[in-house]
């Protein structure tokens, strides 16, 4: 269970790659900063937002951390039970990883992200988001998957990517509507 943040729990600001592709300066914000290493790798070699990263880094304004293999299943396990799992990348994995592993080290983690499914994983997980290019997710849904040519229905933690009848590749639906979200947006 996570524990409830209070006024005096530090807030961590958790950077996702979209953060930083839609403009955000990391020098702009007060509130310590993190991230993990494989955003390092999405960002564009030779560009203005690779040098900008970088200076943060150097200065110590983002920090670099790798979440522990213990939060990285719990987050798959949590993904696949509401059907995003197969639409997250590791980075994205990783950061949510990182944010739920932050939460139980008594921060208040809030990841700055324009990916929905982050977002949805995020809300699942009792973990605060922000958008920036996004209005952002404004339910959290869980996901039943199906095959379009034969209408076979799958669980949203199916392990197969095609219909074991006809081979289709499987699609994504809303199931439900757990609950409606509340936004942290800047």
């Amino acid at each position: 269970m996570n524990p409830k943040p209070t006024d005096k729990t530090p807030r961590i600001i958790v950077l996702d790659t979209s953060a930083l592709l839609a403009g955000l300066d990391p020098f702009s914000i007060g509130e310590e900063q993190t991230t993990v290493p494989k955003v390092e790798q999405e960002i564009k070699k030779n560009s203005i937002i690779c040098t900008r990263f970088r200076t943060a880094t150097e200065n110590g304004k983002i920090k670099i951390k790798q979440p522990s293999d213990e939060y990285l299943e719990e987050v798959r396990k949590d993904a696949s039970k509401i059907g995003d799992f197969y639409l997250l990348s590791e980075t994205d994995t990783q950061l949510l990883a990182l944010a739920k592993e932050l939460n139980a080290e008594g921060y208040s983690p809030q990841i700055v992200t324009d990916d929905y499914s982050i977002q949805n994983v995020a809300t699942k997980l009792g973990i605060e988001f922000i958008p920036l290019a996004t209005f952002g997710i404004k339910r959290l849904l869980e996901w039943t998957r199906y095959c379009p040519a034969c209408h076979r229905k799958y669980p949203p933690d199916a392990q197969t990517k095609e219909c074991l009848v006809c081979g289709t590749p499987l699609r994504r639906k809303p199931a439900r509507t757990i609950r409606d979200v509340k936004t942290n947006q800047t």
